[in-house]
C-alpha cells in the first residue's frame, strides 16, 4: 500500500491497527477468548476447548505468515520487537514468562483480557493497567532524574551474560536451514507446525462443535496476521522512490518539507502485530505528554481500540456490568499480579498475544520459550491456590508447590506433600 506522503501513510497504519483491534476486542468479549481461562479449564477441568482456541489462533497466524513472507509480502525480520534477534536471552523469556503466567493468574487476567475486562466495565482492571503501564515504561525508559531503567537497573547486567549467540537470527528456519536456507526453512516448518496444531485442534469433537471458540481462535489469529501485512506493506511513493515508515523516519531531514509531522520514536514504525503490555508503557508515555500525536504508536491506538470493541459488545450484548473490588484480599491479589505482568511482559518481550500468537507466528525460538514459561507459571499457580483452599493451614506455600510440581509430573510421587484432590 502507497502513498504520496508520510501523514496519510501512518494514519492509514494507525487507523487500521485500531479497527483490526476493534474487531478484535469485540470477538475476544463475545467469544469468552481468554488465555488464563484457557489454562484454567485444563488444569482444574480438564476441558481443553478454550486452550485448542488459544493454540488455533497462533496456527492462524503462522501458516499466515509462513505463506505471505515466503511471497515477499511481509517484512518479519524488521520486527519490533525484534522477535528474531540473534541474541537469544532466554533467562529473559523464561523467567518473564513465568512471572507474568503467576501475575495473570493473581489479576484475573492477561494483557489483553485486562483491556477486554475494562471494556465490560471492570473498575479493577483499571488499576492493574495504570500499574502495567507504569512499569512497563520505566523498565524501556530512563526514571526521572537518572539514565538508568528499570532494566538496566534489576535486571540487564546479570542476565544478558547469559544470551547465546545464534547468528543472524534465532527462528527456527535459520536454525535448521541456515542463512542459504532460511527462507525455505521458516516456510517449510511454519506450514508443518501450523497444520500438526490444526490436527490437534479439530481432533476434538467438542472443540468442532463450539463455534466460540473456532470464532476466537480464527479472529484473534487472522488480526495478528492482518497487522503484520498492513505495518509490513505501508511505505511512501516520493517521486518513484519507496520508503517503508521507518526508513522515511529516519531519513526525515532529507526526504520531508519540515518538522511537522515527524514521529517521536521510529522503531515503533517497523512491522509489528499485537502485543499489549509494551503498549501500555507507550499509553502511560503518551498521556505523560500531554497525548501530543507525534507519541502515538500502532501499539496504543490497539490499546484504545481493543477496549472500544469490548465495550461496543457489552453494550450490543447487554453485558456492561461494574465490577469493584470484592476485598482486600482481591485487591492484593491484582495489585502484585499487575507488578509481576508488569516485568514480566517486558523481560520475556511480550504477553499471551505478544508471544504466543505473534512472536510465534515467526518461529523465533524465545517465543516458545516464553509461551511454555507463561502456561507453566499460570498452571502452577493455580494449584498451589487450588491446594491451600483445600487444605487450608496444612497446605503451606512450599507444600502446596512442590505437590503442583508433582502433579505435572515434573517432581517425583515419591516428594508429594499432599494428597490429590
Amino acid at each position: 500500500m502507497e502513498f504520496q506522503n508520510f501523514a496519510e501513510a501512518q494514519s492509514v497504519l494507525l487507523w487500521s491497527a485500531f479497527a483490526i483491534a476493534v474487531v478484535m476486542g469485540a470477538v475476544v468479549n463475545k467469544t469468552n477468548f481468554c488465555t488464563m481461562g484457557a489454562v484454567s479449564d485444563w488444569v482444574n477441568m480438564g476441558d481443553t476447548g478454550r486452550l485448542r482456541a488459544w493454540l488455533f489462533a497462533m496456527a492462524v497466524a503462522m501458516i499466515g505468515v509462513a505463506i505471505l513472507e515466503a511471497a515477499g509480502v511481509l517484512r518479519i525480520s524488521d520486527a519490533f520487537p525484534p522477535y528474531r534477534g540473534g541474541q537469544l536471552v532466554w533467562l529473559e523469556n523464561l523467567l518473564g514468562g513465568l512471572m507474568f503466567g503467576i501475575g495473570m493468574t493473581l489479576a484475573s487476567g492477561c494483557g489483553n483480557k485486562c483491556l477486554i475486562r475494562i471494556g465490560g466495565g471492570n473498575i479493577k482492571s483499571i488499576m492493574v493497567l495504570a500499574i502495567i503501564g507504569v512499569i512497563a515504561y520505566y523498565m524501556v525508559n530512563p526514571l526521572p532524574g537518572t539514565d538508568e531503567t528499570l532494566m538496566s537497573l534489576l535486571f540487564y547486567r546479570w542476565m544478558r551474560p547469559t544470551a547465546i549467540d545464534m547468528g543472524a537470527s534465532q527462528d527456527l528456519g535459520f536454525l535448521f536451514g541456515g542463512a542459504e536456507s532460511a527462507a525455505i526453512a521458516r516456510t517449510i516448518i511454519g506450514v508443518a507446525i501450523a497444520l500438526l496444531v490444526f490436527v490437534f485442534v479439530f481432533k476434538s469433537a467438542e472443540f468442532r462443535k463450539s463455534f466460540d471458540n473456532i470464532l476466537g481462535g480464527l479472529v484473534v489469529g487472522g488480526a495478528v496476521l492482518a497487522a503484520w501485512y498492513v505495518s509490513s506493506t505501508v511505505s511512501v511513493n516520493l517521486d518513484g522512490e519507496v520508503y517503508n515508515l521507518a526508513k522515511f523516519a529516519q531519513d526525515w531531514d532529507f526526504l520531508a518539507e519540515s518538522s511537522e509531522g515527524k514521529p517521536a520514536e521510529i522503531r515503533s514504525l517497523n512491522p509489528q502485530s499485537y502485543t499489549f503490555i509494551n503498549p501500555m508503557g507507550q499509553t502511560v508515555g503518551y498521556a505523560a505528554t500531554g497525548f501530543q500525536s507525534k507519541f502515538l504508536t500502532f501499539g496504543i491506538m490497539s490499546v484504545f481500540g481493543v477496549i472500544l470493541g469490548s465495550f461496543l459488545w457489552a453494550v450490543i450484548s447487554k453485558g456492561f456490568r461494574i465490577e469493584k473490588f470484592a476485598s482486600f484480599a482481591d485487591f492484593r491479589n491484582h495489585l502484585v499480579g499487575a507488578v509481576l505482568m508488569g516485568f514480566g511482559g517486558v523481560l520475556g518481550m511480550g504477553c499471551t498475544i505478544g508471544q504466543a500468537v505473534t512472536g510465534a507466528s515467526t518461529l523465533a525460538i524465545g517465543s516458545f520459550i516464553t509461551f511454555g514459561a507463561i502456561v507453566l507459571g499460570c498452571a502452577l499457580t493455580m494449584k498451589v491456590q487450588y491446594y491451600k483452599l483445600v487444605y487450608e493451614e496444612e497446605a503451606t506455600f512450599m507444600k502446596s508447590l512442590i505437590t503442583a510440581f508433582v502433579d505435572f509430573k515434573m517432581l517425583p510421587a515419591s516428594m508429594r506433600k499432599l494428597d490429590a484432590v
